[in-house]
């Protein structure tokens, strides 16, 4: 078996040509990549769903809009909270509840009283369910073409205007990739 060269916390940035409505025009941040598979949920793809209906002790610590985002097709009664702890959350300093995956984006232990973290988080997103691909899957779709992989930045989770995030990724790319977030909505239209 070759070795998979992590990508978590990188960003999967849906290509025009995937065909998964699941993912069409998803930006996917990587939770988890290693030989047993990866993990991530999708940053832009807001529910109606009030966090506070849910999970309303966190409800306030959540960055707006806040509202539940529907994190992948996988477990949509399960979950997850993403947040950015300003500074990145010192090796010895990261609070407890939180759990650093990249940089200063960690997952949230959402059984923790929310008032153990409040003070250290920067931005909170709820994620009901999550993206998964098992051993090998997701290399195959990178060389099928189906995704972009790019750096992520701390102000993606949190993103005020998460519809818009897909182009704003591709946007800020220095490379032909830049050009990719003109592409129309509908080709078919042009």
């Amino acid at each position: 078996m070759t070795e998979v060269s992590s990508l978590t916390g990188r960003l999967l940035v849906a290509t025009p040509a995937l065909a998964d409505p699941n993912f069409d025009r998803a930006v996917v941040l990587l939770l988890d990549h290693d030989e047993e598979g990866s993990l991530g949920v999708v940053l832009n793809r807001p529910t109606p769903v009030d966090v506070g209906d849910i999970l309303e002790g966190w409800a306030d610590l959540a960055g707006e809009p806040g509202v539940v985002f529907q994190g992948g097709p996988v477990s949509l009664d399960s979950a997850l909270g993403v947040a950015v702890i300003p500074g990145g959350g010192a090796l010895d300093g990261a609070p407890l509840g939180w759990r650093r995956v990249h940089g200063a984006i960690g997952l949230v232990d959402l059984e923790a009283p929310p008032e153990l973290l409040a003070s250290a988080l920067g931005s909170l997103r709820i994620f009901a369910g999550y993206a998964g691909w098992g051993p090998g899957q997701l290399e195959d779709e990178l060389v099928e073409g189906a995704w972009y992989v790019v750096e992520s930045e701390p102000g993606d989770v949190s993103s005020p205007s998460p519809e818009r995030l897909w182009r704003e990724v591709l946007r800020r790319q220095r490379s032909e990739l830049a050009m990719v977030a003109t592409y129309a909505d509908d080709p078919s239209l042009n």
